[in-house]
């Protein structure tokens, strides 16, 4: 039975904790799908096709625009012993004419049950580099939203940021909504990352809706992001020198 895809309207925040403070919150979309079957899409949103709107295989799960998709999921579960997952789905901004950029996607891997118990936070910059953050309760018991799962930072995200420190992942998906918050602290700093919104099936009129209302997709996104980095260096923010990526693509 072929599913379907779902549409987040979402929100993110992202709130700077330490000495240089800074906050924004804008509007997001994002779509939701299993990553392994073919599903029903509304005529302007393709999956692994050319389209207004598509989501690809080749820009998730492994290098950006030579990714393998779910497939490298399952090598990912397999080096990390991880057993009992049916399906995988995938949570990222789609292609919008073409261009895409995803700060951060998810893959969301459910056992027989349908419960969540693996999340690979998908994490690429600005630069062009990726690393992805495995998220999981030891004994693989159910993620649920009162779990607080941790991971050593390693990645170069922002300049105005260290390579030190840990993140806080916290995932409360559901039915009708999502809710993903990470807190990263280093030091006496760091920051606060949220996206938070309500599904539906995505469809054509709301597929032009988020055109409408927040053209150019990941473009927009990307040039939002620009501007936060001005308004810290405008601020006096630490600029930070990019260093090498780590060499693994996948920690925890």
């Amino acid at each position: 039975m072929r599913g379907s895809v779902d549409h987040i309207v979402g929100q993110t925040f992202h709130g700077r904790k330490g000495a240089t403070r800074n906050a924004f919150r804008y509007a997001i979309d994002y779509v939701l799908c299993d990553a392994e079957t073919a599903p029903e899409t509304p005529g302007l949103f393709r999956r692994n096709g050319a389209g207004l709107t598509s989501l690809l295989d080749r820009d998730h799960g492994g290098a950006p625009h030579r990714g393998r998709g779910a497939e490298w999921v399952r090598d990912v579960l397999a080096a990390h012993r991880i057993g009992g997952v049916r399906t995988i789905e995938i949570l990222a901004q789609p292609r919008v004419l073409g261009f895409v950029f995803n700060p951060v996607s998810f893959w969301l891997c459910r056992d027989d049950a349908g419960a969540l118990i693996t999340v690979i936070a998908e994490v690429t910059n600005t630069y062009g580099d990726r690393h992805c953050y495995l998220c999981r309760n030891e004994d693989l018991r159910p993620i649920t939203a009162e779990d607080h799962l941790t991971s050593t930072k390693i990645f170069h995200v922002s300049p105005f940021q260290p390579v030190e420190g840990t993140y806080t992942f916290r995932f409360d998906i559901r039915a009708d909504r999502i809710g993903i918050w990470i807190d990263y602290t280093a030091g006496n700093g760091g920051l606060i990352a949220t996206l938070t919104g309500r599904r539906k099936p995505l469809t054509n009129a709301g597929i032009l809706r988020a055109i409408l209302r927040r053209p150019f997709g990941a473009r927009r996104v990307l040039a939002l992001i620009h501007w936060q980095a001005v308004k810290l260096w405008w601020k006096g923010a630490t600029f930070r020198a990019r260093p090498l990526p780590p060499e693994k693509e996948v920690s925890r």
